[in-house]
């Protein structure tokens, strides 16, 4: 093996990641770590948002249970929570059977609660309408997860937290910070909520390429990792069309963990490889394909059990090269003003590296760190951390990325086009409450000038 030659790949690979809003990668060998690399200010052992990562834990929760006997595969799921069923409950909700909530098989297209609308999260999967059979096809479902986390609460009398803290996380040695978001009844919410470290994620991962180490019964990880329904029709992507296991994906070398916004575990086994990232790539459509295509076309190829230990590096925020003297650092644009537009903007100004405007949410101040990303509040959320990067596409085109930090990463990119008095503001974002009014285009023009849009 040439160390130079899988150095030059990964770093490659990690530019990649870079695009697409990484912001911490770890790749193993038959358990032993060949590189792990961090965006600052991503750090080593810092909890992270793992989103629908939390499914598999849940499912992990759940095989602890059967191997316990204290649940039956087999056994409908409406058995487990009687209080919810009523004369007029649908027979084909009666009919649906744990092992089928585990592979998403449910009798629902779409999940059934609302968050911030609805108190018990698992109480609406059994007040629903059903749409279909159970287990006649895949139909991605939070809610079938958060049942299953209640199920784990109604059975072991621990939170699923506490429950996996005490059987599975403390036993594999795990000791960085984590925690899990809870629902208004009080319950961990089973398919998104839990947040925890890059590299316990790892571990736990590790576990299951390794049939369970003891801790969860052999044979139900490799039902667990195996293809138990297609999804060619669901996914989005190519490695989402590959199947799907019990609360867990399969990609076309081995199985994943995959949380929204590019929180991936993925084995390859037959290598005995794990690659696990923490990012927030939802402004980019393509990024979950990319940093596959990435690591199996660049790294996957030159990894063995002789690869070398290219150690941990952290990755510096990219700078902008633009002069001290350019009259873009220290410039002032507007006040413009905007009549009625999808962003809800009233007014913007640009003040140097200063960017002010007023929204929905009031008036909003962000600073523009063209030399560096600054870490700092979320526009209008105040307790929101955040990370701001501001720099120049061209003489007059601004480009503005803000990514949450939080519980929730998200963010927004926010262009403006500055040019003849006018402003045009153009917004993506990802999807969640704190982004709400970063989706569009709305032009404003400087004050006094006689131009208004009608």
């Amino acid at each position: 093996m040439n160390d130079t030659m899988l150095r030059e790949a990964m770093e490659r690979f990690a530019r990649v990641c870079a695009q697409v809003d990484v912001h911490g990668m770890m790749v193993s060998v038959g358990g032993e770590t060949r590189a792990r690399v961090y965006w600052e200010p991503f750090r080593e052992g810092q909890p992270h948002r793992m989103y629908s990562v939390s499914k598999t834990m849940t499912a992990l929760a759940i095989g602890l249970l059967v191997g316990d006997g204290l649940i039956s595969l087999d056994a409908p799921i409406t058995g487990y929570f009687p209080e919810y069923v009523t004369p007029r409950t649908d027979p084909r909700l009666l009919r649906l059977t744990l092992r089928d909530m585990l592979r998403m098989a449910t009798c629902y297209t779409k999940t059934t609660y609302r968050e911030g609308v609805d108190e018990n999260w698992a109480e609406t999967f059994f007040t629903a309408v059903p749409s279909h059979e159970p287990g006649t096809c895949f139909h991605y479902d939070t809610s079938c997860s958060q049942v299953l986390a209640a199920l784990v609460a109604k059975k072991s009398g621990e939170q699923v937290i506490d429950f996996l803290n005490r059987r599975l996380f403390g036993p594999l040695g795990l000791r960085d910070e984590r925690y899990w978001l809870r629902d208004p009844s009080g319950c961990c919410q089973g398919g998104t909520g839990l947040c925890m470290s890059l590299r316990d994620m790892h571990r736990v991962a590790l576990m299951v390429m390794r049939g369970g180490e003891g801790l969860v019964d052999a044979g139900f990880i490799a039902e667990m990792t195996r293809c138990q329904i297609d999804t060619g029709i669901r996914g989005m992507t190519e490695e989402e069309r590959q199947g799907y296991g019990w609360q867990m994906w399969r990609h076309r070398g081995g199985w994943w963990m995959y949380g929204m916004g590019g929180q991936i575990a993925a084995c390859w086994p037959e290598k005995q490889v794990l690659l696990c990232t923490i990012a927030d790539t939802r402004l980019y459509p393509q990024g979950i394909h990319q940093i596959f295509q990435a690591f199996e076309e660049l790294v996957l190829p030159l990894l063995d059990e002789g690869s070398p230990d290219l150690g941990s590096w952290t990755v510096p925020p990219e700078r902008t090269p633009l002069a001290p003297d350019d009259p873009r650092r220290h410039g002032h644009f507007g006040p413009y003003a905007f009549a009625e537009n999808p962003l809800g903007l009233r007014s913007l100004t640009l003040e140097g590296e200063t960017l002010r405007y007023e929204n929905a949410r009031g008036l909003c101040e962000v600073p523009l760190a063209l030399e560096a990303r600054q870490e700092t509040g979320w526009p209008g959320w105040p307790g929101v951390p955040a990370l701001v990067r501001g720099w120049w596409l061209a003489e007059d085109v601004l480009l503005v990325r803000c990514n949450a930090i939080g519980d929730a990463p998200c963010g927004f990119e926010m262009r403006l086009c500055l040019r003849d008095g006018c402003v045009t503001v153009q917004c993506r974002r990802s999807n969640d409450p704190v982004t709400v009014g970063y989706d569009g285009v709305a032009s404003g023009y400087r004050c006094g000038e006689g131009r208004h849009a009608e």
